[in-house]
């Protein structure tokens, strides 16, 4: 990837590697959108690290029109070169940040489009309209429609907010037992059938319409098994184990149907005795450490691909090796103070291990959430088969161990981003074996220059 080119407008509503990267190596041509209402979960650590970079705050309360009008004066008045691209990598806020980038005249979704990324009953429909089998569903307001679902289609079932992303409030529900106290008033739900066989995911990078390549991940654990505690991990397959499936044409399929023109694509798809199950698919960066997998499993700079799309430039795909890599999300139990946790350097000795980052430190106060991004920090670990990943991945939780002193007093969270990579945050509980905790040290090539920030007035 190369620094010139076209100025990106990007959102910025928490730290992540991804950004971090674009901070490093597009500092003359990378412009910030943030909001204001989410100022929290940017870390004063996060808004140092980035304070060279001119960044817009969308004012609260503001009606998006006017912040869109402002944003435009600030850009013209301000900047040597106006941003002429746009990029969102924040699932949460895809309807914001389009909606903005529409305002502003920057390449963006159509409320169609973001309808089909994000409300995930339409998305269905619309696989379905594709001619890609789904598990059955149907959008729900009251127990009684889970129960008559159940009656057709039998259960176990999965409930979830239609909006939902890294299996929030996300649930299995095995028999009308645990319709109990369910209360579907304050969002908008769906349930569908629970399906067995084996998920995947899958990523790619879209450039003028087309796929251009498509890595897949395999889980050692569900997403929804996960958020119960199984082992947080996904492991990029670069080598022959990769699932029987001409992805490229899958996710093609998709593309053209939603009439995508760039961006990166997360799919996950399900294989059930032989038959191709489209889950969901999401328009932005994959969570978690995902990504940084495939830069791993196939030896080249994925994030410079993915800066390159979102810029309108064809990326450099050119592939130095084909192993397997994953990410392991290191436990966090619970909520309370964090007593003890295993250093970094102590991860990186156990074998496949390449990279080790604590997002949590001794005396930092945390505080865990039932999400699949759960985490006290992460590990990469490559290996020649899924197989010897995920045995590397147990070994590393065998030699992790994080104590938490319980929570007294009510305190400020840590900030989830971790110091040199960024992984989620959350909860923890008395001692359990997991990851390292201590912090790794700064990278210099990221703390970038004094030079002040070039901000939209408030």
């Amino acid at each position: 990837m190369s620094g010139a080119g076209p100025v990106l407008l990007m959102v910025d509503d928490r730290p992540s590697t991804f950004t971090r990267y674009a901070a490093r190596t597009l500092p003359e041509h990378l412009v910030l959108l943030r909001f204001e209402e989410l100022r929290a979960d940017l870390s004063e650590e996060h808004l140092r690290r980035t304070s060279h970079l001119p960044a817009f705050w969308v004012r609260a309360g503001e009606p998006l029109e006017r912040e869109a009008e402002r944003y435009r004066a600030w850009a013209a008045a301000e900047l040597t070169s106006v941003p002429s691209r746009f990029c969102n990598p924040s699932e949460p806020r895809q309807a914001l940040a389009q909606r903005f980038a529409a305002l502003a005249g920057l390449p963006h979704l159509t409320e169609r489009q973001v309808a089909w990324v994000r409300d995930k009953a339409a998305m269905k429909q619309r696989f379905r309209e594709l001619g890609l089998r789904t598990a059955a569903f149907t959008r729900v307001r009251e127990a009684a429609g889970i129960t008559a679902f159940a009656a057709e289609h039998g259960w176990p079932l999965v409930l979830k907010p239609v909006d939902s992303f890294a299996c929030v409030d996300t649930h299995r529900l095995d028999g009308p037992e645990a319709l109990s106290g369910l209360d579907l008033t304050a969002r908008d739900w769906m349930v569908e059938q629970f399906l067995g066989g084996t998920e995947w995911e899958v990523c790619a990078v879209v450039h003028r319409g087309e796929v251009l390549d498509a890595w897949p991940s395999a889980m050692p654990c569900r997403p929804l098994d996960i958020v119960d505690g199984a082992m947080n991990a996904n492991i990029s397959v670069g080598t022959d184990e990769a699932p029987p499936v001409d992805l490229r044409s899958l996710l093609q399929t998709v593309v053209t149907g939603m009439e995508i023109d760039h961006g990166y694509a997360h799919m996950e798809f399900f294989l059930v005795d032989g038959e191709l199950y489209a889950g969901e698919i999401g328009l932005r960066l994959a969570g978690c450490e995902i990504p940084a997998n495939h830069g791993h499993a196939y030896g080249f700079d994925v994030f410079g691909a993915t800066l390159d799309v979102y810029r309108g430039r064809a990326p450099n795909l050119s592939y130095r090796q084909r192993r397997c890599a994953g990410d392991l999300l290191l436990p966090l139990p619970g909520s309370g103070t964090v007593r003890r946790i295993t250093p970094a350097e102590e991860l990186l000795r156990v074998p496949g291990v390449v990279d080790a980052v604590l997002k949590v430190g001794v005396g930092d106060t945390v505080s865990a959430r039932r999400a699949s991004h759960n985490a006290s920090g992460y590990v990469h670990v490559v290996g020649a088969s899924i197989e010897e990943v995920e045995r590397r991945m147990r070994a590393v939780l065998g030699a992790f161990v994080i104590d938490l002193a319980p929570a007294v007093d009510p305190v400020p969270v840590v900030d989830s981003a971790p110091v040199v990579d960024s992984a989620p945050v959350v909860g923890a509980a008395p001692v359990v074996g997991a990851a390292p905790a201590v912090r790794a040290a700064p990278d210099p090539a990221l703390v970038i220059g004094p030079a002040p920030a070039r901000e939209g007035a408030r």
